[in-house]
């Protein structure tokens, strides 16, 4: 250790009264964050949409598979969709997100091909482990099935959810999610501010979020 380092440290211990070896000071009660309470699933839902509007991005609830084409169609035109990347999960293939994207003439790129050809893609899709209502954040885990990329590097990233992930607060979360390789917490698209803290949406990832409730449950 250098002699600027011990110096350094030599302050801080005085300052705050402790030596060499002193045990660390008790988490004091007013930094003890209480678990949140979740209000009733309907209205836990609406918030979750909400704080995602408020956010820029981009709710609808799905209501059946016919629902669920038109919006694709919907989705694909609005963006200029040319070519998609999915996540090759159960569910997502359950919904039939990649025929439905190739019968509007997208062109699949799989989530495993090099991170250069994801990132042509306009669109990419992606189911979500958890969603927090209370900051309309979106939890999703890693896997070979579920690469990040999906969601981060395609300009526009469609968010597919059950209502059954909606979880009270950050506590469950972590520890459900204790053992995935990875997560990404999303709220919102990617923005960015310059020093005169002009806003700026797609610099560092996805320009867009739309996020859809696969309804019913």
């Amino acid at each position: 250790m250098s002699q600027a380092r011990k110096e350094i440290l030599g302050k801080l211990r005085a300052a705050y009264g402790r030596g060499p070896g002193s045990p660390s000071a008790p988490i004091p009660a007013s930094a003890r964050i209480v678990s949140r309470k979740p209000a009733e699933p309907e209205a836990e839902l609406t918030q979750l949409l909400t704080e995602i509007g408020r956010l820029s991005g981009v709710t609808r609830r799905v209501v059946d598979r016919q629902d669920f084409r038109a919006a694709l169609s919907e989705l694909v035109r609005t963006e200029g969709v040319k070519r998609a990347t999915c996540w090759t999960t159960p569910e997502l293939e359950g919904w039939g997100v990649t025929a439905e994207l190739q019968a509007l003439g997208v062109e699949i790129v799989p989530a495993q091909a090099d991170k250069h050809l994801v990132a042509s893609c306009e669109l990419g899709v992606t189911g979500v482990d958890a969603a927090l209502p209370e900051t309309g954040t979106l939890v999703l885990t890693s896997s070979p099935e579920r690469p990040r990329v999906a969601s981060l590097l395609p300009r526009v990233h469609l968010a597919l959810l059950r209502p059954a992930v909606l979880r009270p607060d950050l506590h469950q979360v972590f520890a459900e999610t204790r053992e995935a390789g990875y997560s990404v917490l999303i709220s919102g698209p990617s923005r960015t501010a310059d020093i005169e803290l002009t806003l700026t949406l797609g610099v560092h990832g996805p320009k867009s979020l739309y996020v859809w409730v696969m309804e019913p449950a």
